[in-house]
């Protein structure tokens, strides 16, 4: 299995050894809107290398079958690993709670296709409780999503909504803690 638990720090492979070495990482909020961030790799520094970020829709449109968002998260994954990769990791927000029963839904479908993808590829992946996310930002682990957006602004980016700003600190995170093992 390819999933990186920062609970369990144990002896043995690490984040770096488990990656491809000249890779991208990429870094997920998972939603109907998913916002992302991206480092590229430029085979020198892991800080270094170009970050980039956006949020995208996958809103179900008018004709689509129940299962069309998820196709379309396939093609878009496939598409930025092509473009953008090779992807050697991703980290994801971990989710444990939803405001909704549809949130739900969308999340745990967008989760089991991108672990699915994963798999195929043999690309580790990761998830990141919420509050460990939110403490890293802005060191409050319940911060709201104006802070997130703050943290995000202070760092010198400018996100479209929360869903990106999220994915900023989830990158951000796994570079400045080696995905939990520093």
């Amino acid at each position: 299995m390819n999933t990186i638990d920062p609970t369990l720090a144990k002896p043995g492979p690490t984040l770096a050894t488990q990656s491809r070495t000249s890779g991208a990482i990429l870094a997920l909020d998972l939603g109907t809107t998913t916002g992302w961030a991206m480092r590229g790799h430029d085979g020198q520094c892991a800080l270094r290398g170009l970050i980039t970020s956006g949020t995208v829709s996958f809103r179900p449109r008018r004709f689509d079958g129940g299962g069309m968002r998820y196709l379309r998260f396939v093609n878009w994954l496939t598409e930025l690993d092509q473009l953008a990769g090779p992807i050697a990791t991703i980290w994801f927000e971990e989710v444990r709670r939803h405001a909704g029963t549809d949130a739900a839904h969308v999340f745990g479908g967008l989760l089991a296709t991108l672990t699915s993808w994963a798999e195929l590829r043999g690309i580790p992946y990761g998830g990141v409780p919420v509050g460990t996310i939110k403490k890293h930002a802005t060191g409050k682990g319940n911060a709201s999503k104006a802070m997130m957006i703050e943290a995000a602004q202070a760092r010198g980016y400018r996100p479209a909504d929360d869903n990106e700003a999220d994915a900023i600190a989830i990158l951000h995170w796994a570079l400045e803690t080696k995905g939990g093992m520093a």
